[in-house]
């Protein structure tokens, strides 16, 4: 059947494409989680687990609402895992023996990249699709990663915070 959205056959398709490339973005983020979550070790290892394990109940939501919001236009949504691999512009290193700082810091970066490309394909879907419903639901999405990469981003600072200050600590004269 013939969708008629009010956007023209060829935009609605470069949307569709739009949004299957973002979800398999976002599926290597939730890989990227998942694995962490299970390989994470160390004295913050319950804390992150749990962390982990929500955020990537989280990013499981976002995937489903993009692919749902490709077939409301309705594009087909890549669902395979191969062919979202072979898709995908992000990339993690895999969880087995990094450091839990490490992960957090992978995790800010996937966010981080996420929110750019959220950001320029937002825009395109405004100006050059117009395309207001995709362009809204990718802000929200975007907003989302925002939330998401801030409070990393705030576990990291924290990290870098207290080791600069046991730094500092070691370094400074003993007061007598």
């Amino acid at each position: 059947m013939k969708t008629n959205i009010g956007i023209n056959d060829e935009a609605r398709l470069e949307v569709g494409e739009l949004l299957n490339l973002l979800l398999a973005d976002e599926s290597v983020l939730y890989a990227t989680t998942r694995d962490y979550h299970w390989n994470v070790t160390g004295p913050e290892f319950r804390s992150l687990h749990q962390q982990f394990e929500e955020q990537y109940r989280q990013i499981e939501q976002w995937i489903d609402d993009l692919a749902e919001r490709a077939r409301a236009i309705g594009v087909g949504a890549r669902g395979n895992w191969a062919d979202l691999t072979k898709a995908a512009r992000t990339f993690a290193d895999p969880g087995i023996g990094l450091s839990a700082e490490h992960m957090l810091a992978g995790l800010l970066a996937l966010h981080e990249e996420l929110i750019v490309q959220l950001r320029t394909d937002s825009e395109a879907c405004t100006r050059r699709f117009e395309d207001a419903g995709t362009a809204d639901f990718l802000t929200g999405l975007m907003e989302q990663h925002e939330k998401a990469a801030w409070m990393l981003r705030a576990q990291l600072e924290t990290e870098e915070a207290e080791a600069s200050q046991n730094e500092f600590l070691t370094t400074q004269p003993a007061i007598t």
